[in-house]
Parts: structure tokens; C-alpha cells; sequence
């Protein structure tokens, strides 16, 4: 029976690149897939492609690709990745850059688009926003990118057409998985039991050193050998959908039927119907089975047949948050600190800054908890306060900034450290469009 071994090389934007490169060389892989778009990512992805045209593509893609393509050949690992963000094409043309200069030639690098549906969205104005219940006229002039989560369909087409290389923007984060998969065994779009399995194993692989113990380490509790070499995850699959995760033998970190509940479990809300472009997954029956070191069978996945609408991920410009910070030191500290957030609220009224929404945190106490107080934290040595707020115009923003700041000379006694900044936010929000609106279109350019 034919089998495909494929490994994830990233799970966020900004991940490590180190365990990439140690699957591809030593991980006996067909396919390397890295995850690299968050809702929020592609929207700000989209504000630096209004910018400047012939960016938009996720920052690291340069620095991967200048070592993983040249690896990838050599071993002959075909690579999938959704850090073209809001500018696939862009992307494709700096990995053919890359493979130019290094000699490669013959490789084919392919960019799959479709999914900005920015000049759909007229006709979706009474579609209901899922975060605000409001029709979606009423967010209209803030919005600045529309993308919708394709499924495989473009990657498939990519594949078939012999690329080894294919970057796409906002595509589900399983179906950059499942496509290879499709693509070899020949599943068909509509083998629902199938396609549930693929997302099983994409959602088992899309955060990377999730499932092989880094977000599940707990010192004392749920140990893991090695974290500082944590290596990143390996599905081994089956034609009949069949499949375990592993990893590559000497790297560090773990595979167990724990870590890998704990990944199933991630960002599912009804593990009986996982809403996906491809499929509806139904993860209700899974259960994993530890049949060596560091390696799980899963069984139990399916699926049921795909919904008739997409998700779109709206990116609208919300506000901007003003951050200011200071640290006081030795005895006294925490009170100094409380009476400096005293000043900086009081501060912030008589200079009457219009301000949406404030926090003021003294880190190390409350910080993280809103409304716990210091009952527990018995004289702290050192503590650091934050002040952010929420505010319609940048310069409001500047405001709370400056406020912490002039705590240098304004009291309370021994402020030091001081830091300000600002930050516009760009929000996520969601609607539903029909999959007839959306088409996948695939570039493709062979290195010669």
C-alpha cells in the first residue's frame, strides 16, 4: 500500500526554522507543509501590500526559503505553504529568485490565488458580522481586506500541474495537509470519510511543536526531554487513510497520546462537526494508540459532506493602543507602583483624553488576571507597571505614553526603565459568502 510521509515546518508566522530543515534532512519526507497565517496575520499582510505592491507575503519567506529550497530539491521534498499571505504571486517570484541564483533549475514554483474576495463583498452588505450582530455596512468603511479560507482545490491544481513549490494565501490550515495527500492517493473531493481523516491529520500537524510537547510542557508535571531541540511532527499516511504521527528520532520533545489530545483538542468547539472548505470533520471517535517511542496511531476520524458557504476574515482598521511602562524596585515598590497608575488615570481625566477602553497593570500581580488583586504576592522586590488604552486617533494614543514617561521627574520616587509606544490595531472579523463566489487560479513559473 502506497505511503506519504509529510512533516510541518512551522506553526505560526514567525516559528523556528531549525526543525524544518532537520525534517527535511533526516525526516525520509514526501511533502513538508509550513502554517504560517493567522486571521490577523493576512490583515496586516494586506495594510503592508497597500503600501507597497510587491510585498504583503509573510517577512521570514526569504530567509526560510534560502535554505529550504535548496534542501528540498536535493532530497526531492515538495513544499506547501500559505506564506504568500495577502500576496501569493509576490512570494512565488522571490522563491524563483532564490532557486535562479542557486542554480536550480527546473524546479516549479507555483502561486495559488482566489482568495480575496475584497470586491465580493458588495453584495454581502446585509450579511450579519459574527463578532458585532451588525449588518456588514455598517463596518464597510474600516475594512481594508476581505480573504476567504479556500480549501484544496488550487493547491490540487498546483500539484497536477507538477509544481514543487506551492504558496497560497488564506487557505484552511488543513487543506495545506490534505492536498498533498489527495493529490497522491487520488481521494476525490467528495469521499467525506476520507477528507475527514486528511483534516485529522492537518489539524494534528498545522501548530507544529504543539503535538511533539512545547505547548504541553509543564516542568515537574508533563516533562519533556529536551525542549531547546524540540523537533517538529511527521504524519506517516496510507492510501486507506490510515496514519500516525511521529518525529524524527534523535530530536527533542515527545509524541504521546496526550500531546497529541491536547493538539485535537485546540481550536475545535464541536469536535463532532469541525466546519472546514472540504469537508465536515468529525473527530467525536478519535482515540490515539502508543505503539512505540514517539509514535501514535490515530484512529476513529471521518467526515460528512462540505458546507455550501466559506468563511470570509474581514480586516478592518479598529483603533489605536497607547502603551506606557515603568519599573520601581525595592521596598515600597508595589505601592510606589500603585500610586503611580493613581497618577497616570488622574493625569489622563485632567487633560481630558477621549479614551475607549484602559487598563493599568502592575506585572507580576495583576497583570494577567483582570480584577485579582495582591493578596498573594507577599512584598514583591521589583514589579513593573503598565498603562494601555484603547483610543480612536493616534494622538490620543501618544498620550498615555507620555504620561508613564513623565513619572520620571514627576514621581512617584526610584521610576526607571521607561518605555512607550503605539500601536494601530487592526481587527478580525467574520462573515459567511457562497463557495460559488470563490474560484482558486493557479501561477505557475518553472526555473529554467
Amino acid at each position: 500500500m502506497k505511503k506519504i510521509r509529510i512533516g510541518s515546518g512551522a506553526g505560526y508566522a514567525g516559528d523556528r526554522l531549525e526543525p524544518a530543515l532537520e525534517l527535511i534532512e533526516k525526516g525520509n519526507l514526501d511533502y513538508i507543509a509550513f502554517e504560517c497565517l493567522a486571521e490577523r496575520t493576512i490583515a496586516i499582510a494586506q495594510m503592508a501590500k497597500l503600501k507597497d505592491p510587491t510585498k504583503g507575503y509573510n517577512d521570514l519567506l526569504s530567509y526560510r526559503m534560502e535554505k529550504v529550497i535548496p534542501l528540498a530539491w536535493e532530497k526531492n521534498v515538495k513544499v506547501v505553504t500559505n506564506m504568500g499571505a495577502a500576496n501569493p504571486e509576490a512570494a512565488a517570484k522571490v522563491c524563483v529568485e532564490i532557486a535562479t541564483k542557486k542554480g536550480i533549475k527546473g524546479l516549479k514554483v507555483a502561486a495559488v490565488l482566489g482568495d480575496d474576495v475584497l470586491d465580493k463583498l458588495p453584495q454581502y452588505q446585509s450579511s450579519q458580522v459574527w463578532e458585532t450582530k451588525a449588518p456588514l455596512s455598517e463596518l464597510m468603511p474600516q475594512v481594508v481586506s476581505a480573504n476567504v479560507y479556500m480549501g484544496c482545490d488550487g493547491i490540487l491544481d498546483a500539484l497536477a500541474q507538477g509544481a514543487h513549490i506551492v504558496i497560497t494565501g488564506r487557505v484552511a490550515d488543513p487543506a495545506i495537509f490534505m492536498a498533498p495527500l489527495m493529490h497522491e492517493f487520488g481521494w476525490s473531493v467528495d469521499e467525506w470519510d476520507m477528507l475527514g481523516k486528511g483534516t485529522a491529520i492537518g489539524h494534528l500537524l498545522e501548530c507544529a511543536g504543539h503535538v511533539t510537547g512545547g505547548y504541553y510542557a509543564e516542568p515537574g508535571k508533563k516533562d519533556v526531554k529536551n525542549p531547546e531541540l524540540l523537533g517538529f511532527p511527521i504524519a506517516e499516511v496510507s492510501e486507506d487513510g490510515s496514519f500516525f504521527i511521529t518525529k524524527v528520532e534523535d530530536a527533542g520533545g515527545l509524541v504521546t497520546p496526550s500531546t497529541c489530545t491536547e493538539q485535537l483538542l485546540y481550536e475545535i468547539h464541536d469536535p463532532a462537526n469541525y466546519l472546514t472548505p472540504d469537508v465536515v470533520a468529525d473527530f467525536s471517535d478519535i482515540s490515539f494508540e502508543q505503539t512505540g517511542a514517539d509514535k501514535v496511531v490515530v484512529h476513529g476520524a471521518t467526515g460528512k459532506q462540505r458546507p455550501d458557504t466559506l468563511k470570509v476574515s474581514l480586516g478592518y482598521k479598529d483603533c489605536f493602543i497607547g502603551d506606557g511602562e515603568i519599573s520601581y524596585g525595592g521596598p515600597g515598590c508595589l505601592e510606589r507602583a500603585k500610586l503611580a497608575g493613581d497618577i497616570v488615570l488622574k493625569r489622563l481625566k485632567l487633560r481630558q483624553v477621549p479614551i475607549d477602553e484602559i487598563k493599568v497593570d502592575i506585572l507580576g500581580v495583576n497583570s494577567l488576571y483582570w480584577g485579582s488583586g495582591e493578596k498573594e504576592v507577599a512584598a514583591p522586590n521589583e514589579v513593573r507597571l503598565r498603562v494601555s488604552a484603547r483610543t480612536i486617533e493616534r494622538t490620543d494614543a501618544a498620550r498615555i505614553g507620555e504620561e508613564v514617561e513623565a513619572l520620571y521627574t514627576n514621581g512617584p520616587a526610584g521610576g526607571c526603565g521607561a518605555t512607550k509606544a503605539i500601536r494601530e490595531i487592526v481587527s478580525v472579523a467574520s462573515i459567511l459568502i457562497d463557495r460559488k463566489d470563490v474560484s482558486a487560479k493557479v501561477i505557475l513559473t518553472e526555473v529554467l
